[in-house]
């Protein structure tokens, strides 16, 4: 690793790792259990027990009643799922949507672990571009913040679906998913792509979606001609900003996309925050944590 990533990795530690301790530790505790009922011990029956928790081979080895108790499994696998297309070098303002996610995802990261919770990554662009399986300890999780970091991918398009059909295939047991994306992957008619995979994944999984976008990705400043270029496509246009005609358009389409959006999210009940560049994340993670 070279010297100037360490620091980057250090940094980014500090400040994710004092986040995630001081505001979300009891949060995401609270928030995300763990869902199962582990064996514990085997101890005398007492008035009151369950009757179904009986265990019989011990009875009637010790000739008198005992009972199977059980505890909540507190151990969760999550699963962090960032989109690495080009569109995430996109910023105007305080940083880059690139910076945000690797920002939400190291805390994320930070807060399960401090929660006992094994932590994996999974970048993808128009295809599934590295999967780092789940693991607990601070050297695995700074792995991860280092491939937030440094990792240059193959592909520069979006395609969540293809993240999302991974996920379901590689991970069999119930896991924890944070999907973190601009969530621009829609057809012609501004509707999402991935419905089918998401539909799939969300009853498999506990999926989340943080959504990040830019302002000007919603609202165009009239500021004359200017020139914008795609960095999934990598077309380049001359767009008019001065006509009123093209930034009602261009709101249009993003009004549009974020109501189809959160229409497919709502109807698999995946629960959802969106964050700008130019805002704090905090509260909207916090708020996110509230809704379980």
């Amino acid at each position: 690793m070279s010297k100037e990533l360490l620091k980057k990795v250090r940094k980014i530690e500090i400040k994710t790792k004092r986040l995630s301790t001081q505001i979300f530790a009891g949060e995401y505790h609270s928030a995300f259990k763990g869902r199962g009922m582990a064996f514990s011990e085997v101890r005398e029956y007492q008035f009151g027990d369950d009757v179904r928790n009986m265990d019989w081979n011990v009875t009637a080895r010790l000739n008198a009643p005992f009972v199977k108790v059980f505890e909540e499994e507190r151990e969760l696998t999550v699963v962090l799922m960032i989109d690495v297309s080009g569109s995430r070098w996109f910023g105007s303002t305080v940083k880059t949507k690139k910076e945000l996610v690797t920002e939400i995802a190291a805390v994320l990261s930070f807060s399960a672990s401090a929660n006992n919770d094994k932590v994996g990554a999974l970048f993808f662009s128009s295809k599934v571009e590295k999967f780092i399986p789940p693991k607990k300890g601070r050297s695995h999780l700074l792995r991860i913040v280092r491939e937030l970091l440094d990792f240059e991918p193959e592909e520069r398009g979006t395609d969540i679906s293809e993240a999302l059909r991974f996920l379901t295939n590689a991970i069999k047991k119930r896991c924890t998913a944070f999907l973190l994306s601009d969530m621009l992957d829609v057809g012609d008619t501004q509707y999402p792509r991935y419905e089918n995979a998401l539909k799939v994944a969300a009853g498999r999984h506990d999926l989340y979606v943080i959504s990040v976008y830019d302002k000007l990705e919603r609202e165009l400043p009239n500021v004359g001609l200017i020139r914008v270029f795609d960095n999934e496509s990598r077309e380049e246009v001359w767009v008019d900003t001065s006509s009123r005609n093209v930034r009602d358009s261009y709101s249009r389409w993003g009004r549009t996309v974020t109501e189809n959006t959160n229409l497919v999210l709502r109807k698999y009940k995946v629960d959802s925050i969106s964050v700008a560049t130019d805002k704090d994340y905090v509260k909207g993670l916090i708020s996110l944590f509230k809704k379980r």
